[in-house]
């Protein structure tokens, strides 16, 4: 049997998108469970905006989950989430209204079945942090033109040999001073120790690379050392940290003034390249990237604002969904300002056309001649202002010739 469809009447209430939707984001902030819960599952569509927010799914074979990490806790990773890893993710649930979706704000993410060595790592990095060894205040920066590069390192890898070969291609008037170690193994953490305080003594030295290649958790722990890392953190020298694959994390990254995913970045972050000297050309490139960046800063202040404004409403989560749209805002400002140096171009090239059919030059290119007083000057426009024995310069395109008047025109002569 066919059935009739439901028919509004007005005594009924019909809620608008944003009442139905502030409804859902109620009852799911009221649940315990929604608001303090770990969730299993494989990372997918993994990316991180250029605000340093993280956007990815959390997924199993039979469902997803969006999930969102603000910068301030995507900072305190311990890895690098990549799409395919299984992990273990904290957080709460919450709406994003704009969006009319619900997702997992993330504020602890960890890969599954580390162990015991990583939670020992947790509570060293946990404790190190308390006392303030890996704050940003303290980190310096590195030094443009490097005239001598510290590297820390075994003679025997191929970390070595990858790092000399960069820095020789790019930067060949570096000189760089080895202080040979360990890398691996309990004997490993003094020699690293000790050769940072040899490149420490050294006053050339502007810059120290620490670096090694990739391996297992348990490879890469002399650089998890509490005495490596206090002296990483102690050195009165810039420090790099190139320790492992992309994916790897140490605690010298943390405590380093800049963190490598591989031993051949740190090389490359220690060093301008040719190409790169050869940016300062491009002026309006840099016009460009400093006009978007204040764009985008004076985003961010108005969110604050807006933040501020809005603190003594509800708690903070209210306004998680005001800092998702800044990244929205931020890809509609590069498109615009994109547009614009476009029709700025096309208008420098307008104005240059006309510029160019105006040159006088260009006359004279055609045959004509420019006809003045050799001694003031003074250009004669009429063939009335010639007078007999009078000095002329004509100039063409190609040249001037010297002329002298002999006879005044006949009557009535243009």
């Amino acid at each position: 049997m066919w059935n009739q469809p439901a028919l509004f009447s007005e005594a009924e209430t019909a809620y608008t998108v944003s009442e139905f939707t502030a409804r859902l984001r109620t009852l799911l902030e009221r649940d315990p469970l929604c608001q303090n819960l770990w969730i299993t599952g494989e990372i997918s569509n993994f990316s991180r905006a250029a605000s340093g927010h993280i956007y990815f799914t959390l997924k199993d074979a039979g469902a997803q989950l969006a999930c969102v990490i603000w910068k301030t806790q995507a900072r305190a990773l311990t890895f690098q989430p990549r799409d395919g890893d299984q992990v273990t993710a904290h957080g709460r649930i919450g709406l994003y209204e704009a969006g009319g979706r619900y997702q997992l704000y993330v504020d602890s993410l960890q890969p599954t079945g580390r162990g015991v060595l990583f939670q020992e790592f947790e509570r060293l990095k946990n404790r190190l942090a308390a006392e303030g060894l890996f704050a940003e205040e303290h980190k310096r920066p590195l030094p443009p033109y490097p005239r001598c590069i510290g590297l820390v390192t075994s003679p025997a890898t191929a970390a070595l040999r990858d790092v000399l070969n960069i820095l020789r291609r790019r930067y060949p008037l570096a000189q760089v001073l080895l202080a040979p170690t360990l890398v691996q193994g309990t004997e490993a953490p003094p020699q690293i120790v000790a050769a940072l305080a040899a490149l420490n003594a050294r006053p050339e030295v502007e810059v120290i690379l620490v670096v090694r290649g990739g391996g297992s958790l348990e490879d890469l722990w002399a650089f998890n050392d509490e005495r490596v890392v206090r002296a990483v953190a102690a050195s009165r020298i810039p420090i790099i940290s190139g320790v492992g694959h992309e994916t790897d994390f140490t605690l010298t990254d943390f405590a380093a003034d800049r963190r490598a995913p591989t031993p051949s970045a740190a090389a490359e972050l220690a060093t301008p390249d040719r190409t790169e000297l050869q940016e300062r050309l491009w002026q309006a490139q840099g016009r460009l990237e400093r006009g978007m960046t204040a764009r985008l800063a004076a985003f961010r202040r108005q969110v604050e604002q807006w933040q501020r404004a809005l603190g003594h409403l509800g708690p903070a989560a209210r306004l998680a969904g005001s800092r998702q749209r800044v990244d929205d805002l931020a890809a509609r400002a590069e498109t615009a300002l994109t547009h614009r140096l476009r029709l700025e171009r096309q208008r420098l090239a307008a104005a240059t056309a006309r510029l160019e059919a105006l040159n006088p030059e260009a006359v004279l290119q055609r045959g004509y001649a420019i006809i003045a007083e050799r001694e003031s000057g003074r250009l004669l426009t009429a063939a009335a202002q010639a007078q007999p024995g009078q000095a002329l310069t004509l100039r063409w395109h190609d040249g001037k010739v010297a002329a002298r008047v002999e006879s005044p025109p006949p009557d009535g002569s243009p």
